[in-house]
């Protein structure tokens, strides 16, 4: 905590801070409040103490010496609660958020530890703070079980019982279908299936990381339910919009460093289809994307796809593609093992994309410092 204060503080951290959220706070003095580095700090407590909620960081903090230290309080003063660190969230916009991510990001850069050439991407699910059983019709916004119950009655059954409305569940195709069913607590996560076979809902993360040092350059929110393919343009867009805001605010011997465009990008077999290499073709990065065996393939009247496909899977058995793809396999899983196994951000307490995307982005600065 020593060594990151030295940082934030060569580059006047809290400064900077206080003048991106200063259209947030009352000209007139009131009522003392939490100086947005504080802020800032506590949340990057969270991630580096691998505490997922708001309530546990504030206990934390009051607990520790240290961390009273790191956030530049005295013994004598009080740290901040809980309800405090969410009003200052809910106050704080995104986008002062993501400045805060490109600051640190900027500071990588004038290092040398972003380059912007060549980026990994790849995604993983978040389970959300919403239940299942909380589930209602998006037509109608009748419960999940009400339903079931008129299910029944329809089939025959006067007064059903949980078994017969389990037997009836059971039989029925598509009953989780994220088009039928929203819950009404946080409408932005959808029913999926995680990995270790269970239903719940989620969330996707998907980030981007510069493959020379391992930074995150770029990230994106979703929908657990959504398919790789359909959020990578998203996550390079947001990666190169970050990459170019650093470029402007940079000196010239540091811009000078950056690629002005993201070129190549690799990532897993989910993300492989005929219309993301053409897209990538068009926006001219050069894609290194492993291929999932489809066997012989039909290339009639797709000319243009079959090129895409070809020139993906030449680049690949060359020795760049495959040193590129040990890199994905080295630098992108890492970040998901501290970002949110380690850093207590793999079940969400926030609701609503728009709040959980502001813990993330300052989570992935902590981790970028």
């Amino acid at each position: 905590y020593q060594a990151l204060e030295n940082v934030l503080r060569e580059a006047d951290f809290d400064r900077r801070t206080e003048e991106l959220c200063t259209k947030f706070y009352a000209e007139k003095r009131g009522r003392p409040s939490i100086p947005p580095g504080v802020y800032f700090r506590c949340l990057m407590v969270g991630f580096f103490e691998g505490i997922d909620s708001e309530r546990g960081i504030a206990w934390r903090v009051a607990d520790s010496l240290s961390l009273r230290s790191f956030l530049g309080l005295s013994f004598g003063k009080s740290t901040p609660d809980h309800s405090s660190l969410s009003n200052i969230r809910r106050r704080l916009d995104l986008e002062t958020h993501r400045e805060v991510f490109t600051m640190v990001l900027g500071k990588l850069a004038e290092h040398g530890l972003v380059k912007g050439k060549s980026v990994g991407v790849d995604a993983t699910t978040l389970e959300a703070n919403a239940a299942l059983r909380s589930l209602v019709r998006r037509e109608d916004g009748q419960s999940y079980n009400d339903f079931l119950v008129e299910l029944a009655k329809n089939s025959g059954i006067e007064t059903p019982t949980r078994e017969d409305l389990a037997k009836i569940d059971r039989k029925r195709k598509k009953k989780g279908s994220n088009k039928d069913w929203v819950n009404p607590h946080d409408p932005d996560a959808e029913i999926m299936k995680m990995k270790k076979g269970g239903t719940r809902m989620a969330h996707k993360h998907e980030h981007a990381v510069d493959l020379e040092t391992g930074a995150i350059v770029g990230s994106s929110l979703n929908g657990g339910a959504r398919g790789d393919t359909t959020t990578l343009e998203e996550t390079l867009t947001d990666a190169d919009e970050n990459i170019q805001k650093v470029r402007e605010e940079a000196d010239e011997e540091t811009a000078a460093k950056l690629s002005e465009t993201i070129e190549e990008a690799t990532a897993d077999k989910g993300y492989h289809s005929n219309e993301t290499l053409m897209a990538l073709e068009e926006a001219e990065i050069r894609s290194y994307i492993s291929e999932p065996d489809r066997g012989r393939r039909n290339w009639k009247n797709k000319k243009a796809e079959r090129d895409a496909v070809y020139r993906n899977r030449k680049r690949l058995r060359r020795r760049k593609g495959k040193r590129l793809l040990r890199q994905r396999g080295e630098l992108l899983e890492r970040p998901m093992a501290h970002l949110f196994n380690s850093g207590g951000m793999r079940r969400t307490h926030l609701r609503h994309h728009e709040n959980i995307k502001k813990r993330l982005l300052v989570h992935i600065a902590a981790f970028n410092c």
